[in-house]
């Protein structure tokens, strides 16, 4: 997608121009993962006129392969971001109807040759919330993936302004999820599209404690018995500008790790946060399959770089996130 964001803290009804990035769920991803070091290739549709040329340009650039993204339809799907600050909370308005990735349907991509080679896949749950079509193509891909024995995560990333289409999140994801080894979600994922809610925890208060979602890992695993992990990010909502930020990793073996609570402040950029937290895991499980700690506490150092990147992409280094990873969060000048 095409993200457009008054400058600075700007309100909409403020602005006269806009900054233009691109970005969205799974492209975040896969460019986390380049950053890395990890080949990837991003599968998605856009449009065969300037703008897809220029959003193909910008993930190209960042080391992730194109060769499987379909052109065709009418427009590159929009966002328009206010970025809050304080107390006042950021802003998000989708404009996504009828582009050419809401308008893809089943059997338009060659999962054949997109999965070639994979050795992981990953989706989210914005994909199946943006059209009927994408919900079915995104199942497509899932048997496919499923078929070739690759490993499949998902972020539940419940987004309610854009299941439009005429079933819920709780409808189509948990024909999804059935295929699902990894599961990735926030503190409010699993209530939202589940109704399996977090004991005892406030998060406007800051209040979200790494044990009380065990249980949620537990009960969502009950549910879905081919499920190996979940991992869970939890987000402690003090402002705009102020969070903390951690994570827990269930193994179905019963081992339960949580990483370090970062004090987030100022934050930058919090979009994309879940998405960097998810690549830094793949990453980490990747790279270390017998360490779930180590995956875990990759993963949100990783995504709390982030939030000082402005943008979808998470553009910090290994170095630097084994840095924070280690307890070196001094933010002091490299020279």
């Amino acid at each position: 997608m095409m993200r457009l964001q008054p400058p600075g803290f700007e309100r909409f009804t403020q602005a006269r121009s806009f900054n233009i990035v691109y970005g969205g769920g799974e492209a975040n991803v896969a460019v986390s993962l380049a950053n890395f070091g990890i080949r990837t290739r991003f599968v998605t549709r856009l449009p065969n006129n300037e703008l897809g040329d220029a959003c193909l340009n910008y993930i190209r650039q960042h080391g992730v392969s194109t060769d499987a993204i379909l052109r065709g339809g009418e427009r590159l799907g929009l966002y328009f971001c206010e970025n809050g600050a304080s107390q006042r909370g950021s802003k998000v308005i989708y404009d996504r109807a009828n582009s050419s990735f809401a308008t893809l349907q089943p059997g338009m991509i060659d999962w054949e040759a997109a999965l070639q080679e994979a050795d992981w896949f990953h989706f989210t749950g914005i994909t199946p919330a943006v059209s009927q079509g994408a919900a079915e193509t995104c199942l497509e891909a899932l048997r496919a993936a499923r078929a070739k024995g690759i490993p499949i995560s998902c972020d539940l990333n419940f987004r309610k302004n854009l299941w439009k289409w005429g079933k819920s999140a709780a409808d189509v994801m948990p024909g999804l999820v059935e295929y699902v080894d990894i599961a990735i979600g926030n503190e409010e994922d699993a209530d939202k599209v589940f109704g399996i809610k977090a004991p005892e925890v406030d998060v406007q208060s800051g209040k979200v404690s790494a044990d009380s979602y065990r249980t949620v890992a537990e009960k969502l695993a009950e549910r879905f018995p081919q499920l190996k992990k979940v991992a869970i990010t939890l987000r402690g909502s003090l402002s705009a500008s102020h969070n903390t930020w951690s994570g827990v990793l269930w193994d179905r073996s019963g081992t339960f790790h949580s990483a370090p609570t970062y004090d987030i402040q100022p934050i930058v950029d919090r979009v994309g946060g879940g998405d960097a937290f998810a690549g830094g895991l793949i990453y980490g499980l990747l790279t270390k399959p017998e360490d779930d700690g180590y995956a875990v506490r990759y993963a949100v150092a990783a995504s709390c770089l982030k939030h000082s990147i402005p943008g979808d992409f998470n553009l910090a280094s290994r170095s630097e996130i084994e840095a924070l990873r280690a307890g070196d969060g001094s933010g002091r000048v490299a020279r």
